[in-house]
C-alpha cells in the first residue's frame, strides 16, 4: 500500500494565455504536515480547487491515496474548508453540524461537539444562533469544527487561520499537533509563514505558478542563505 497522500503530477493550468500552474509535481506522504505558501495570485487555491475537481486542468494527473481525483471515492478521506468560509444563512449553527455530519457519514453526540467548539474557543450557544448573525471568525470556528468533527484520514485547508483571533489560532495549532500525533494527513495554504515553522514537516513555496522550493523549514533556511523562515521565502521568490 502507498504511503502517499496526495500527488501532483505535472499539472498544468491556464486561464486564456495566462499559465497559473505550470507542471506543478508535488507530493504528500500520509501523516505529513505541509504548509503551501505564495503571494496572492500564485495559484495556490486554483491548485486546490483543481485537487478537488472543482475546476478543470489542461494537462497532468492528480491522485488522492492513489485514486484519480477525478473518482468521488478519491474524496471520500477528506475533508476540506475552503477560503473565506460563510455557512448558508439560513441554518442555525446546530442545522450546519447536522448537515455535515450526515454528508461524511459520521454520528456526533453533543459532548463531542461541546468538546469541539471548546477547542475553538467557540460558545455552545451558536448552535441554536441563525448562521446570519455569525462574526467572520465564528464562522470560520463552525467550518473548521465541522471538518475535524468528521473524522477523516486528510484535511485540506485553504488559510485556516483567516479569521481567528490570537486565542483561536493558538489552540487550533495545539489542535493540529494532536492531529498529528494521530497520524492525520493535512495540506493547507497559508501566509503566515510562522505556522508553517511551527507545524509544518515541509514548506511547497508557489511562486508564478511553479513549486521554487519544497522541503523542510530548516532546509528552506539553509539553501537560501539565513536562520528567518520569512527572509528565506523572499530570498527564494525574488532569487
Amino acid at each position: 500500500m502507498s504511503d502517499i497522500a496526495l500527488s501532483f503530477d505535472k499539472v498544468i493550468k491556464s486561464y486564456k494565455k495566462d499559465i497559473v500552474l505550470d507542471g506543478i509535481e508535488l507530493t504528500v506522504n500520509k501523516g505529513e504536515f505541509v504548509g503551501l505558501v505564495g503571494v496572492n495570485g500564485a495559484g495556490k487555491t486554483t491548485l486546490i480547487k483543481s485537487l478537488l475537481d472543482f475546476c478543470e486542468f489542461d494537462s497532468g494527473t492528480i491522485k488522492i491515496f492513489g485514486v484519480d481525483h477525478h473518482d468521488p471515492s478519491a474524496r471520500s478521506r477528506l475533508s476540506f474548508l475552503p477560503e473565506r468560509f460563510l455557512p448558508p444563512y439560513y441554518l442555525t449553527g446546530r442545522d450546519f453540524i447536522n448537515y455535515m455530519s450526515r454528508l461524511h457519514g459520521v454520528d456526533l453526540d453533543d459532548e463531542q461537539i461541546s468538546a469541539m467548539f471548546n477547542m475553538l474557543d467557540l460558545d455552545m450557544e451558536v448552535m441554536v444562533k441563525s448562521v446570519s448573525e455569525f462574526s467572520k471568525g465564528m464562522a470560520q470556528k463552525l467550518g473548521l469544527a465541522a471538518c475535524f468533527l468528521s473524522g477523516k484520514d486528510l484535511y485540506v485547508l485553504d488559510e485556516p487561520m483567516s479569521g481567528l483571533d490570537p486565542k483561536a489560532r493558538a489552540q487550533l495549532k495545539k489542535y493540529f499537533l494532536r492531529m498529528k500525533s494521530q497520524g492525520r494527513t493535512l495540506f493547507f495554504s497559508t501566509h503566515m509563514l510562522a505556522d508553517v515553522e511551527t507545524l509544518c514537516d515541509r514548506i511547497a513555496i508557489l511562486h508564478h505558478g511553479r513549486i521554487r522550493f519544497l522541503g523542510s523549514p530548516a532546509q528552506c533556511c539553509e539553501k537560501f542563505g539565513t536562520d528567518n523562515l520569512e527572509q528565506a521565502y523572499l530570498n527564494c521568490i525574488e532569487d
